[in-house]
């Protein structure tokens, strides 16, 4: 019998506590003689107004616990005489994580803790299966906290290596145990509640650049990529286990539950399901050529021997994961703006082949009578192909607004394996951040999604079959349409909050249920 899953108190008390751990660990291990030191706080706080909203902020995430923040210096100064950097360029005299990094040392370690708070009331739903969104008063909790450790063999050469080996701790719950949407409302919940708590590894890779000139351009170091300098032509080379959307259909604007949207049709593409087990991870092997103004990637990744699983199968000749993606730095949109306007465009293409059901063959077991209810399951068989397609694109507008947009396909024949079941979808939106009122690390965004399902896989719905995530015992099809929305206010260092909301039209495709809001309340600090 499964362990009894943590309420939302000792969720955040568990993360309260790692991120002390984190804190203790990155500040003993990052300040050193070499590290520049801290930029000085800017003059001026919060006023007791701010504190006071500070302190509700953090009230829901802790439930009973009591916390007092006093903070001061927080992004409140004004950009006058900030050079134009872009819309994302934070100011040289503010500090984004609470210690500053060395862009010198060969080691990387840092971390983070993100927790998130959903809450949603009744809403209209004449009737409800095993799967369905819950229509009742919900309010739930999780948290994250991850640990990034990185080493450089040979830093800032053309033959750069990098190590990383990254843990993670995972827990709470999403509203609803994260069933009865295919738009799941908060990313970070892991979708198996009975599995550990417990620190896990999340990435164990190599990281190896191949230079084919001398030519070096400057990068943003972080936890995935150490360097400060590459060549401007390159490969670029990762085995070992990872996370796809590290790599593919990365979008500046929705690609970071941490800072940006929560839902996991904005932050990844909703129709490519990508190799993963259930908490998100896969062993794979990824080559990458980037060239001045453009990129070619290819990745192979095992897949999960069911569907939603924890456990991978090993044999590739069986069961793998094939993905292509094409990047082109220059917006869509490029030649009507400022030729200097940042902007991109990616394709993505996948087939996954692996143990699948088919929803049209597990409908017609059922009509024939051979099964009571449709059961994908009863269809799997080794050999089974999926396959879909992908396009993501952004553009920076004015120093201030971004705007991003994804469309994805799949077959749909095939059951939804391993991400979330959506055949179809697509979503357009934006953000803007605070420069115009002095707070140039704010951002506000938004986006609209709708996804969609094709004909065997809404009549397998229908007749009572159930997915990994969906099944309400019956379905009246419809698209299921999200609009959410966001404020994330930088408050001190590396401490964020963000308070946002989901509206929610035809949950689980089933146009007799919703709609429904879902408010959310987000603390996140980078160590």
């Amino acid at each position: 019998m499964p362990a009894r899953p943590p309420n939302s108190r000792s969720i955040v008390l568990r993360g309260l506590a790692f991120s002390c751990v984190l804190t203790a660990t990155v500040g003993a291990a990052q300040v050193s003689g070499d590290l520049p030191s801290a930029p000085a706080l800017q003059r001026g706080g919060l006023s007791d107004v701010g504190n006071q909203a500070l302190r509700l902020f953090m009230a829901p995430m802790a439930g009973s616990v009591h916390l007092e923040l006093e903070v001061s210096g927080i992004d409140g100064a004004s950009d006058e005489g900030a050079g134009d950097a872009g819309p994302t360029a934070p100011s040289p005299a503010q500090t984004l994580t609470m210690f500053p990094h060395s862009a010198t040392a060969r080691f990387w370690i840092s971390g983070q803790a993100n927790s998130i708070f959903q809450a949603h009331g009744h809403f209209h739903s004449p009737y409800q299966g095993s799967n369905s969104l819950i229509d009742d008063v919900e309010a739930k909790a999780s948290e994250v906290a991850t640990l990034y450790l990185g080493y450089q063999l040979w830093p800032n050469t053309r033959y750069n290596t990098d190590l990383i080996v990254d843990f993670e701790n995972a827990g709470g719950r999403g509203i609803s145990q994260a069933l009865g949407l295919a738009g799941e409302t908060n990313i970070d919940i892991v979708r198996n509640p009975t599995l550990s708590i417990a620190p896990y590894l999340s990435h164990g890779e190599i990281h190896q650049i191949i230079g084919l000139t001398d030519e070096m351009v400057d990068q943003e170091r972080g936890p995935f990529a150490l360097a400060t300098k590459v060549p401007v032509r390159r490969f670029e080379i990762r085995i070992g286990k990872m996370s796809m959307p590290d790599t593919l259909d990365i979008n500046s604007v929705g690609s970071d539950s941490h800072l940006q949207f929560t839902n996991w049709t904005i932050d990844n593409n909703g129709a490519w399901d990508y190799a993963a087990d259930t908490r998100g991870y896969t062993v794979a092997g990824i080559l990458e050529y980037d060239d001045r103004n453009w990129s070619a990637r290819y990745a192979i990744a095992a897949m999960p021997t069911v569907a939603n699983g924890i456990d991978l199968d090993w044999a590739l000749s069986r069961a793998n994961a094939q993905n292509w993606e094409f990047e082109l730095r220059k917006g869509l949109f490029a030649p009507l703006l400022n030729s200097k306007r940042a902007g991109a465009v990616r394709v993505l293409s996948y087939v996954n082949h692996a143990h699948m059901g088919d929803y049209r063959e597990s409908v017609q077991q059922y009509l024939s009578g051979r099964i009571a209810t449709p059961d994908v399951i009863q269809s799997e068989r080794n050999g089974q192909v999926k396959y879909g397609f992908g396009l993501n694109t952004e553009q920076e507008v004015t120093d201030s607004l971004r705007l991003f947009a994804r469309f994805g396909w799949n077959d749909d024949r095939h059951e939804s394996f391993v991400y979330t079941e959506v055949a179809q979808t697509i979503l357009f939106g934006g953000d803007y951040n605070g420069r115009g009122w002095h707070r140039s690390n704010d951002k506000v965004g938004a986006a609209f999604v709708s996804n969609a399902i094709k004909r065997d896989h809404q009549n397998y719905l229908h007749y009572g079959g159930l997915g990994f995530l969906l099944g309400d015992g019956n379905l009246t099809y419809g698209r299921e349409d999200i609009m959410e929305w966001y404020y994330n206010a930088h408050l001190w260092h590396g401490l964020y909050g963000m308070f946002g909301g989901t509206q929610i039209a035809h949950p689980g495709y089933n146009t007799v249920r919703g709609p429904i809001y879902v408010t959310t309340v987000r603390a996140h600090i980078d160590f």
